[in-house]
């Protein structure tokens, strides 16, 4: 007979927090952890420039809607120009039909983006013959695909092997940092 079997205790020795990163102010509680259809993980939003060259992200449970991390993500975003302030809102926003929302639309117009998003089967507007939709900037939108697809080529990113969501976030921004510098020393050559 073992002393675990009768009466276990009190437990010896104890997890600090700083293990389970409570204490740091940017780590959520559920450490973008969450079920979502494809399964439990996380998400991250990307945004990314015309070229594929990636601009800000945030890092979400799986079960957030991609439409509400967009306003963060996108004001996160300085482009440093030659002359002048940083540059921080883009001309156009393209995006999948999971961004089409009378807020985002509105936010994006408050800013004088031009949002190149499709409507939902749902909306009126996509069987309104008046409202425009730019097919040939929203092909563009690809670039960020291929960009996404090239970041979870990094095993760490595709696998989430981090616990906490600070750290996963890092290791996005190494592989972003890595693709820029990959970028950059390709159009050199």
């Amino acid at each position: 007979m073992y002393r675990r079997d009768v009466d276990p205790g009190v437990p010896v020795g104890r997890r600090r927090d700083k293990k389970s990163g409570r204490d740091h102010p940017d780590e959520p509680d559920d450490h973008a952890l969450g079920r979502s259809r494809g399964g439990f993980g996380s998400k991250f939003t990307l945004l990314v420039d015309g070229n594929g060259t990636p601009l800000a992200v945030d890092v979400t449970a799986g079960q957030v809607h991609d439409s509400q991390r967009l306003e963060p993500v996108l004001t996160k975003v300085r482009v440093r120009q030659k002359r002048g302030r940083p540059k921080s809102r883009p001309k156009r926003l393209a995006g999948d039909k999971g961004y089409s929302s009378t807020r985002i639309r509105e936010f994006l117009a408050e800013r004088r983006i031009d949002a190149v998003i499709p409507h939902r089967d749902d909306e009126k507007a996509r069987h309104d013959p008046e409202v425009a939709f730019d097919k040939e900037a929203y092909r563009r939108r690809s670039i960020v695909e291929q960009t996404i697809g090239w970041l979870k080529e990094c095993r760490r990113i595709g696998t989430r092997y981090e616990k906490l969501a600070i750290n996963f976030l890092g290791m996005i921004k190494l592989a972003m940092i890595k693709r820029l510098l990959k970028m950059r020393f390709s159009n050199r050559a």
